[in-house]
């Protein structure tokens, strides 16, 4: 009896980079493929493998997130199409290569979501390029990396929230809300939320991420995201009750999201970019080493070969009077004053004072 090939599926880190793209909890993966939470996270961690039927179920679902993305966006899908087709021989791949597959696979879906956290188109493609130019700068480290989306979107989100931003000119007016009045009422609701929980839960609700991973990259133990969750959640249904069901959130966060057409940047450009910057800094550095050497130079030219002691201070000398400050007058000076203010002033006429 023929058997029939197992349905091709990517490696279990591109598997969670589909779902992610097609904006689907792990909750609903498990629901349409009909496994428990805990298959689904076993088959993106890599721990296990689909078989059977359930394979084929699973690679269908991929399938249909990558069409369906491919219909939104047809860049997007041609760059996933073509970031699958190279995993297989990505250790043949230049940095160059690698680093522009994993710029067209994440950059769309990370413009998009560094938007709910800033409530700013400009400043989420700003993000996202500065944090993919950092990337391009360690990218022997950032290629080595377990997650290096993850990698990427942790220095996306740093640099957009980042509270320095209120002092630039460009960013202190609002931008335009969406057109869309429940759009705009959601959107208002994330800003209105401190940063540490508006990005748990993005991160949760918005990109779905397990609690765990949420708590790793927001740099928190996991029942301090799940606090920050909570108060999250509390917060959106106290001013939208119809977002008090998590799924019902999770879809308004993905086509809030969708709605704003962010387009990315070339990864040429991006790369170029971060080139240009390294450049910038290492003249700079260069510029400021030249200046310290230069002011050190002229420090030990200019100073002092030899010690020179200091004036001592000052001592009396020997034979004249000290000098009297002064005081009341004694007895004789107070008789000579008297005497001359009573009798009268004999000699020349000139030296006599005239009355008036």
């Amino acid at each position: 009896m023929k058997q029939t090939p197992a349905a091709p599926l990517p490696p279990p880190d591109e598997r969670r980079r589909l779902r992610e793209a097609g904006a689907l909890t792990q909750a609903q993966v498990a629901e349409r493929v009909g496994v428990s939470l805990e298959t689904v996270q076993a088959w993106e961690s890599g721990r296990t493998t689909p078989r059977g039927r359930t394979r084929e179920t699973y690679a269908q679902l991929l399938r249909a997130v990558v069409d369906r993305t491919g219909g939104q966006e047809p860049e997007e899908a041609q760059d996933m199409t073509a970031l699958q087709s190279t995993v297989e021989s990505a250790r043949t791949l230049t940095p160059a290569q690698a680093f522009d597959a994993l710029y067209a696979f994440c950059a769309p879906a990370l413009v998009r979501q560094t938007f709910l956290l800033t409530g700013r188109r400009e400043l989420a493609r700003e993000s996202v390029e500065r944090a993919f130019q950092h990337a391009w700068q360690r990218w022997p480290e950032v290629a080595r990396d377990r997650d290096p989306a993850g990698w990427v979107r942790a220095a996306a989100y740093d640099f957009a929230l980042s509270p320095w931003h209120r002092f630039r000119p460009r960013y202190r007016h609002p931008e335009p809300p969406p057109s869309d009045a429940f759009d705009r009422a959601l959107l208002e609701v994330l800003l209105k939320l401190p940063p540490t929980q508006r990005r748990t839960l993005v991160l949760y609700d918005g990109v779905g991420l397990d609690l765990p991973e949420t708590a790793a990259e927001t740099e928190a133990s996991t029942p301090a995201a799940a606090n920050r969750l909570l108060d999250a959640r509390t917060a959106v249904a106290a001013r939208l009750p119809d977002l008090s069901d998590p799924t019902e959130l999770h879809r308004c966060l993905a086509e809030l999201a969708s709605t704003e057409r962010l387009r990315a940047a070339k990864p040429v450009q991006v790369r170029d970019g971060g080139e240009r910057r390294a450049r910038f800094w290492t003249r700079a550095a260069i510029a400021f080493t030249v200046a310290l050497i230069g002011t050190t130079a002229l420090t030990l030219r200019t100073a002092p070969t030899q010690y020179e002691p200091a004036v001592p201070p000052g001592a009396t000398v020997r034979g004249v009077p000290p000098r009297m400050a002064p005081g009341p007058l004694s007895e004789m000076d107070l008789e000579l004053r008297e005497k001359l203010r009573t009798q009268m002033q004999s000699g020349p006429e000139r030296l006599v004072p005239q009355g008036t």
